[in-house]
């Protein structure tokens, strides 16, 4: 099965909105059993995005899973974006 990059940006000034929501966004991913790694993004010490890495069918199941992570209900993103991925060293 393929793999796929979500890489979501935070909306400026949103931290409060991610460590609000940071147990249910945990619990999602827990419970898709799809994700293959995940973590924050970081600049200057805070988190401000996500990269996850999906494994599912196809883009459109990746981009349906996405757009179900209580993060992006509850207005954390700037962006997102999702594009395969594969692979290479680790």
């Amino acid at each position: 099965m393929p793999l796929f990059a979500v890489i979501c940006r935070d909306r400026p000034g949103a931290l409060q909105i991610r460590l609000n929501t940071r147990d249910a966004h945990l619990g999602f991913i827990h419970d898709s059993g799809i994700v293959r790694m995940a973590g924050p993004l970081i600049e200057g010490g805070e988190m401000c995005g996500s990269l996850l890495i999906v494994e599912t069918d196809d883009l459109a199941a990746a981009s349906d899973w996405a757009a179900q992570d209580p993060y992006k209900a509850a207005g954390l993103f700037d962006s997102v974006e999702v594009i395969e991925w594969k692979k290479v060293v680790g």
